[in-house]
């Protein structure tokens, strides 16, 4: 499980994040929505240890975890599937994919199989540059990537967005299949209604910094979602 705790952010004298608190279950989709610029990216930023937070405590399975850089968030098993993909453009799938390895100890370089069963577009695509493909493609190989980290944590940043409806079906399924093996807390940031809605077991709101209590499916609509969508 994933609980934060009270969590702060600041942009230089801009305060961001305001004591947000919420819980994140291991072998459940948590989805946290609301409007543009609330503070989604934010959150997601602070637990991947891309922009320190100011104040907060983040714990994986009741341990509380230091995470002042991208790397060390990475040893801690959180994997962070950016907004905008952040693929290598210049390097190979392949290559690609080997970045994952940095927070691994060296026996466990290698990518395993279960990544081309989830995406088997890039078992075929090994040797192609990230930046020569698809959108879709890349939001594909910046979630195999993240996989490769084996982490506890999944958080994953509107991967819907700009992609086509075959791809958006396809990573999906792959999120669902990851689900059901109950081995990670996944924390799906998602503007899309419907594939929110569909994924979700459980939602957080976030308007202006903060976040709600933590609400049910069985409680909580999919007309409540695209309300909160437009706070």
């Amino acid at each position: 499980m994933l609980e934060v705790e009270n969590l702060d952010l600041h942009y230089g004298q801009s305060r961001i994040l305001y004591e947000v608190s919420f819980t994140a279950p291991q072998g459940q989709i948590t989805t946290m929505v609301g409007n543009n610029g609330v503070g989604k990216t934010s959150t997601l930023k602070a637990i991947a240890g891309r922009h320190a937070a100011s104040g907060g405590t983040i714990k994986i399975d009741g341990k509380p975890v230091l995470l002042n850089t991208a790397f060390q968030a990475a040893q801690a098993g959180i994997a962070y599937v950016p907004q905008g993909r952040e693929v290598f453009p210049m390097m190979t799938v392949h290559e690609n994919l080997e970045t994952g390895f940095a927070c691994l100890p060296k026996a466990e370089h290698f990518i395993p199989d279960e990544v081309f069963d989830l995406f088997p577009v890039l078992r075929d695509m090994q040797s192609r540059r990230g930046g020569d493909l698809s959108g879709g493609q890349q939001q594909q190989l910046a979630i195999a990537r993240a996989l490769i980290t084996k982490p506890r944590v999944l958080l994953l940043d509107e991967p819907t967005e700009g992609i086509q409806p075959n791809v958006i079906e396809q990573i999906g399924d792959a999120l669902r299949l990851l689900r059901s093996k109950g081995e990670m807390a996944i924390l799906l940031v998602e503007q899309n209604a419907d594939f929110a809605y569909a994924l979700g077991d459980s939602f957080i709101v976030v308007e202006g910094g903060r976040t709600s209590p933590r609400k049910l499916k069985a409680d909580y609509t999919k007309a409540d979602l695209i309300a909160d969508l437009s706070l």
